[in-house]
């Protein structure tokens, strides 16, 4: 039994579901008599801590991941990276673009970014179930499309989402980074380079920028045989604990009061419909056109439909989607509407996406 459930919990499907059931935690516990503890959570810093601290250990994980995959994976030639890229850049296009047209003008376009943004562990976690039935190929794709995703969603951050910069502050961090540059190209150890990274961290703290940049900037300037090491010991912890505390404070939704209306606000539909049918429609439109210039090829082993089906599993943007909405909104009645919109926009993505791709790949034990 222990075995079965260590193997288990290995699986990315295993964290799609553990993610899963904190989500439903988080909204149980906002609906429920303990509802003035949740939010307790957010008024006595456990989100700050979580959101601006714990949140840096994930980002350091995708730095980490984008540069073994620029280094030596799926992006480490322009011909492997060339799909993914197009179809990335279509996904997020494509929501924003929806998004402003429900709330262009308004107050609310500072929520722009919500929607194009993939969730990596949900994403794979729903391919994932379908086992060796889905061309290895078409998993490939994914994961390079929303590594790929999440370079964007970070660089969008890092422009659009901070405010009240310090100069000072901003050279200090510029410093430390130039330090760890020069002392990973010389040295290999992990203390003093953690030391650093700490102190880059309370830097970028200081300086305005949204102190979980200063992971992405560790996991990039790393070497990639410690990176890796780090991967190692660091993913498990990242995976089934970090991101779940993070979706538990955050997913929370009050649900008294709201009805139908609530989900015609311009919010709530511009990151629903920006997710489901924007990421689906990005994706596969800017991929299509790539394939038919021949400048790219359809993944090998997988039929059109497959494709498409993959493409709306990217409509899930459960994590990266949430945090944004967090450094967008805060809180109030707008990022309410953020938590409904991704929640009921990445729960349409995945169960329509599952479904197309049942009904698309072969039968369990039939062969391709």
């Amino acid at each position: 039994m222990f075995v079965f459930v260590r193997d288990y919990f290995k699986t990315e499907k295993a964290s799609s579901v553990v993610l899963a059931v904190m989500a439903v935690l988080g909204m149980a516990a906002a609906n429920s008599p303990v509802c003035a503890y949740y939010n307790q959570l957010h008024g006595h810093g456990v989100a700050v801590v979580v959101n601006d601290g714990l949140m840096t250990l994930f980002f350091w994980v995708i730095g980490i991941e984008l540069k073994r995959e620029i280094r030596e994976g799926e992006l480490s030639s322009w011909g492997q990276a060339l799909l993914p890229v197009a179809a990335a850049c279509g996904g997020v296009v494509c929501p924003a673009l929806i998004y402003t047209l429900y709330n262009g003008g308004t107050e609310a376009m500072r929520g722009w970014a919500v929607p194009m943004a993939t969730d990596i562990a949900f994403a794979l976690g729903v391919v994932g179930m379908f086992g060796t039935r889905l061309p290895a190929s078409l998993r490939i794709f994914l994961m390079a499309l929303a590594v790929i995703d999440d370079l964007m969603a970070i660089a969008v951050i890092a422009l659009f989402y901070t405010s009240g910069l310090s100069v000072q502050a901003l050279c200090m961090a510029a410093g430390l980074m130039a330090v760890l540059v020069a002392y990973t190209r010389s040295v290999g150890v992990m203390t003093p380079f953690l030391l650093a990274g700490a102190a880059l961290w309370v830097a970028m703290f200081s300086s305005g920028v949204h102190p979980t940049l200063a992971g992405v900037a560790l996991g990039m300037v790393m070497p990639l045989p410690m990176g890796k090491a780090v991967l190692h010991r660091l993913h498990g912890f990242v995976v089934f604990v970090v991101t779940p505390l993070f979706v538990f404070v955050n997913a929370g939704v009050p649900l008294a009061g709201l009805d139908l209306a609530a989900l015609r606000q311009p919010v709530s539909e511009g990151i629903m419909i920006g997710l489901f049918a924007g990421k689906q429609f990005g994706i596969f439109g800017a991929a299509a056109v790539m394939i038919a210039l021949r400048a790219a090829k359809l993944p090998q082993g997988a039929s059109w439909g497959q494709f498409y089906g993959v493409c709306m599993v990217a409509g899930i943007g459960f994590t990266m989607s949430l945090f944004i909405g967090t450094l967008a909104f805060g809180g109030g009645e707008a990022m309410t509407a953020t938590r409904l919109g991704v929640l009921l926009g990445s729960l349409a993505s995945a169960v329509c996406g599952g479904i197309l791709l049942a009904l698309t790949l072969p039968a369990k034990g039939s062969r391709l």
